[in-house]
């Protein structure tokens, strides 16, 4: 099947089954602005678990906030979004389409890896046992061809973005042939900058308002709390502070269902160290963020790091997570070295000293910030697209399952009773009712036990028991896996022992110590 048509198939499960709905479905809709359905919520917060206990639980020095969305107007102007907080957009005359420039390019770099990708591919097919890929990759023509059109075009766009140079960006797009995906024409306009942040007015008359901003990002917060946490919690450096919360961008080009979205939320954490010792934490951070994301099980082949070509003005080093998706390699989290940036320029701004005094040297210094940063929203959908999953059975039939790993999924045990009468019912709610204090345990009744299957397995409940005639007396239930259909008989006393260290959090976090 092609990704193309998984991602569809994806985006479309997600609404049949209270995943993700389209914002103001019954007005149809809001561009780029999605609702979290009865499923999608569940998965979402035990997402928000997962990273939440992952820093604040298992670290000692990392410690939470959870700071407001308005802001004083200047802290954006510090921190630079009132200036430089921009992407270079251009226009199709003819599709009257926006587009940014720099993810056309990028697009068309990936178009180069796809045509190396295939060539070995081919060749792969061609020479079956024998083939050497890495020997095939060194010495093939077709190959060496397509690397040095990528290579070129590569370090074309690297060096047109430091700047960034709006009229060698367009000309890249000119040049490479780049066309409107609506149109199908290069007829581009300039490419220009375009301020992402959204703004509003605070006060209760026109003379008497101020402008102020929907945070773009929620690191700002942390960073002017962060004297105010370190005092109050007599932390010593290294420390983070973590936080949860919603961010606001105003989006041109938003696409990919909820991958760029206008109203987002951001799973971040700033850690806080002494200067020179930056980049042996932003390695540290590298290494702990990928473990963190291979731990869901997805493999380790999809997973990678791209460092930025360009880096942002607070940073000295920068690196993607990445997220093999239906539509190629894309940025889950950003592991970024901030210098001291940030807090020296709301020291100058604000004119008070945030200064570290460290006990060990007695001197005072601004320190140094490392910060992890998710998009919650990004980490939802590359779990979704990692566990989408369509089998043929032996039986000839098929199913869709979700795969998703149980301390994430929304229910983790559905109680059926074989029929709706004799007492099952009875019994089946009985175990619900023992067993929704532990995880999050549902009843069902509806349609035959087949399709009452098929459904938990489109929504991802990694257990499934059935309460049968035998149960009234022997107190035994059949245990049914997700992922292998395997059914065995248990004891309803045994069902938390077996099913609860399986679909905790707890499962998980285990695998990062």
């Amino acid at each position: 099947m092609a990704q193309e048509d998984v991602f569809k198939k994806v985006v479309a499960h997600c609404k049949e089954y209270g995943f993700v709905f389209p914002s103001s479905d019954i007005y149809d809709g809001l561009g780029a602005v999605y609702d979290y359905g009865q499923n999608g919520v569940e998965l979402k917060n035990n997402i928000k678990q997962y990273w939440w206990q992952s820093m604040v639980l298992l670290h000692d020095n990392i410690v939470g906030i959870d700071s407001a969305i308005f802001m004083h107007p200047t802290i954006w102007k510090a921190s630079g979004h009132v200036d430089a907080f921009n992407d270079p957009l251009i226009d199709n005359r003819d599709s009257k389409k926006r587009y940014r420039a720099d993810v056309l390019i990028e697009d068309q770099i990936a178009k180069y890896d796809e045509k190396i990708e295939k060539e070995v591919a081919k060749a792969r097919k061609r020479f079956g046992d024998s083939f050497d890929e890495e020997k095939y990759r060194a010495t093939s023509p077709r190959v060496a061809e397509e690397v040095a059109k990528r290579e070129a075009l590569h370090e074309r766009y690297k060096a047109a973005m430091q700047g960034p140079d709006l009229e060698e960006l367009r000309q890249i797009i000119l040049d490479e042939g780049i066309v409107c995906p609506i149109s199908g024409t290069r007829n581009w306009t300039e490419v220009r900058q375009f301020n992402l942040m959204f703004s509003t007015e605070m006060g209760s008359t026109a003379d008497g308002s101020m402008k102020i901003y929907l945070r773009p990002e929620t690191a700002q917060g942390i960073f002017v709390n962060y004297l105010n946490v370190q005092k109050t919690g007599r932390m010593k450096l290294p420390f983070g502070i973590a936080q949860i919360g919603k961010a606001f961008r105003n989006e041109i080009v938003a696409r990919q269902f909820i991958f760029r979205m206008r109203e987002f939320e951001q799973m971040e954490m700033q850690f806080f160290c002494k200067p020179g010792t930056e980049m042996d934490w932003f390695r540290n951070w590298k290494a702990q963020r990928m473990k963190w994301h291979q731990a869901l099980g997805f493999g380790a082949e999809n997973y990678r790091f791209h460092d930025h070509d360009k880096l942002a003005h607070y940073a000295n080093a920068a690196t993607d997570v990445e997220f093999l998706m239906p539509f190629g390699f894309k940025e889950v989290e950003g592991i970024h070295s901030r210098t001291n940036f940030d807090l020296s320029q709301h020291e100058k701004f604000s004119g008070k000293s945030i200064k570290y005094f460290d006990p060990e040297t007695n001197e005072s210094y601004v320190p140094y910030v490392v910060e992890t940063s998710i998009g919650v929203d990004r980490m939802f959908l590359s779990v979704m697209c990692g566990s989408y999953c369509e089998e043929q059975l032996e039986n000839g039939e098929s199913r869709v399952v979700l795969k998703l790993p149980g301390a994430l999924a929304p229910v983790k045990l559905a109680v059926l009773p074989l029929v709706k009468k004799d007492g099952l019912p009875e019994k089946a709610r009985e175990i619900v009712n023992d067993l929704k204090f532990h995880f999050n345990t549902i009843y069902e009744e509806k349609d035959s036990i087949g399709k009452r299957y098929r459904r938990q397995d489109a929504i991802g409940t990694p257990y499934c028991v059935t309460v049968d005639h035998d149960t009234l007396n022997d107190n035994c239930v059949t245990l049914r896996n997700r992922d292998t259909m395997e059914q065995e008989r248990v004891a309803i006393s045994e069902l938390r022992g077996i099913i609860e260290d399986r679909v905790s959090i707890t499962s998980l976090l285990k695998k990062l110590i």
